[in-house]
């Protein structure tokens, strides 16, 4: 029996047109998707730059071996018989999916100025979650024509859209000659577009005579040994015969700083600081750190894994940043690295004055939303900026130009993560306590009593109040809760489990336990009367002013 129908490259909109199609599906087994927005860009970024992204594995759906589901956010099957189930590429064509037919959480959109510019791809594009009312602008066709920018969405069916596009952007135009020279500059980004058009995914597809054992064999294979091949693997390779174990020198940083493990870093990572603190014209994007060579690697690399153990220190001691899943940006660790790597030699007050700073830009970067897209470009300007700061230059311009609405706290659900996670591990910095031991939280305490993400007035009982979903899940009525006190809590009354815990604790420590959670502990708490619209508006006025605290706000 042959494993194998065939092991062909397919284009990628053939690809997402299958999906929409109902043609391809995913059997039911496989996991939701969880991939972030950036995430979604750094892949459509390697795309673009025709970079391998990985296979992906499907099998014919003749024999009907498992249930099926559609990608999420395709239509209905409604009847319809699938040809293929997707084993592995999941996430990536899920994302890519989105990204291309505009729809999920997100939208994609290309900023053709910065192209024609000559900057380079990942600077150009952007997204935007897809509830934000600037949505209405950026779907605007002759905003689009104004500024320049390219729904994503466009695309779907390939470069010929792009082709349309622009002809009627050029239309525009008052005359012949601005419409011709309008479409020629236009013209000259046209390869990014093609490159897209047409990229392939090396396609496996198993024949319709695989068991279900087999399959469900080579599933759980895929997910236990998936790795995703990085830079550090290539300079790994390339400096193994110049005597530099780029992999030993990881391992020894990871033992010295096991913080590095907690967080999950990815060694990428340590390369990225090396190319910003080894640089005259800091850059840590991928062209410039493949092209770092032994002796630069060799002569900044302690400073930078010094560097990094301390940033990790400090998001997770001064931010409240108590887990990898409360961290807004992953990104954001790489100039955080840098600039302590670069602040390593300071003594004195001058230490204090340093992580003021950073603080505060950590924090403005967080709610101002910074690393969005482009953060590799984010963190080369941010690197620079603050290290000047540091040493009595002008305030960042995230810093400078910070501002933020505070009724977005009331729209803000898991989904828009950045500044959800942000908003957790703000509070988290006020050393909040654990519902059930009362300790301080920490990431022991966190793992011993299944420390979570909680609703504080339970989903149930609001959905009977008939309050909509996105009240309900709003960060501003989320705080980490332990297992044990969460099954306590059920569906009840904030009045009633509240009262509870209050005469097991006595009031002192109630009061200790709320405040240090940003919750109303006072004898006109909204709690008393499970006011949620009180509420609401007590922990937005609060969660609000500790965000003026951090990020400088108060102070303009």
């Amino acid at each position: 029996m042959n494993l194998y129908e065939d092991t062909n490259p397919r284009e990628l909109k053939e690809l997402l047109r299958q999906i929409n199609g109902g043609e391809t599906v995913l059997p039911d087994f496989q996991r939701n998707f969880v991939w972030d927005p950036n995430m979604t860009m750094e892949l459509i970024i390697s795309i673009a730059e025709n970079y391998p992204a990985g296979s992906l594995l499907r099998i014919r759906n003749t024999q009907n071996l498992f249930a099926y589901r559609e990608f999420e956010g395709a239509p209905a099957l409604n009847g319809l018989k699938p040809i293929y189930l997707v084993l592995d590429g999941q996430q990536r064509l899920t994302s890519l999916y989105q990204a291309f037919y505009g729809i999920g959480e997100s939208r994609y959109y290309l900023n053709l100025q910065n192209l024609l510019d000559n900057k380079d791809f990942e600077d150009s594009i952007f997204h935007i979650p897809a509830n934000r009312k600037q949505i209405k602008k950026y779907d605007n066709f002759e905003y689009q024509a104004k500024e320049l920018i390219l729904p994503l969405s466009i695309l779907k069916d390939g470069a010929g859209e792009y082709i349309k596009w622009v002809k009627k952007v050029s239309r525009l135009q008052s005359d012949a000659e601005a419409r011709i020279k309008l479409e020629d500059r236009l013209d000259g980004v046209y390869s990014s577009i093609q490159t897209i058009d047409d990229y392939r995914f090396p396609v496996v597809t198993l024949s319709d005579s695989t068991g279900a054992e087999a399959v469900c064999t080579i599933f759980e294979t895929l997910n236990r040994t998936g790795v995703k091949l990085s830079p550090f693997e290539l300079l790994t390779a390339r400096f193994w015969h110049q005597n530099l174990n780029l992999r030993q020198r990881w391992d020894n940083a990871v033992e010295k700083y096991p913080v590095i493990l907690d967080f999950n870093i990815d060694p990428y990572y340590s390369l990225q600081i090396v190319s910003l603190i080894a640089r005259s014209a800091p850059s840590c994007k991928r062209s410039e750190v493949l092209n770092l060579d032994k002796s630069i690697v060799e002569q900044h690399w302690d400073d930078a894994i010094e560097g990094l153990g301390k940033a990790l220190k400090f998001i997770q001691e001064d931010c409240g940043v108590l887990t990898p899943l409360w961290l807004p940006y992953i990104t954001i660790v790489v100039p955080m690295a840098a600039i302590f790597a670069r602040t390593l030699k300071l003594t004195g007050p001058k230490i204090g004055t340093a992580r003021d700073k950073i603080n505060r830009w950590f924090w403005c970067s967080i709610y101002g939303q910074k690393y969005e897209s482009a953060a590799n470009s984010q963190s080369a300007l941010d690197f620079g900026e603050v290290t000047r700061w540091i040493n009595g230059g002008d305030v960042p311009e995230s810093v400078r130009s910070f501002r933020f609405d505070p009724a977005i706290l009331r729209d803000t659900t898991s989904r828009q993560r950045a500044v959800y996670r942000g908003t957790i591990a703000l509070i988290m910095r006020h050393r909040s306590h654990d519902f059930h031991s009362h300790k301080h939280l920490t990431l022991a305490v966190i793992n011993d009593n299944h420390v979570d993400d909680h609703h504080i007035f339970p989903n149930k009982y609001l959905e009977r109040q008939g309050v909509t979903p996105r009240l309900r899940d709003c960060v501003l009525n989320h705080t980490l809760i332990d297992r044990t006190t969460n099954i306590l809590i059920s569906d009840r009354a904030p009045s009633d489990y509240l009262e509870e815990i209050r005469k097991e604790r006595g009031n002192l420590k109630f009061t200790e336990l709320l405040d240090s959670h940003l919750l109303p502990s006072g004898k006109d708490s909204p709690f008393r009367e499970d006011d949620f619209e009180t509420f609401l508006n007590w922990r937005q006025e609060t969660i609000f002013k500790e965000i003026q605290n951090v990020t400088g706000l108060s102070q303009e």
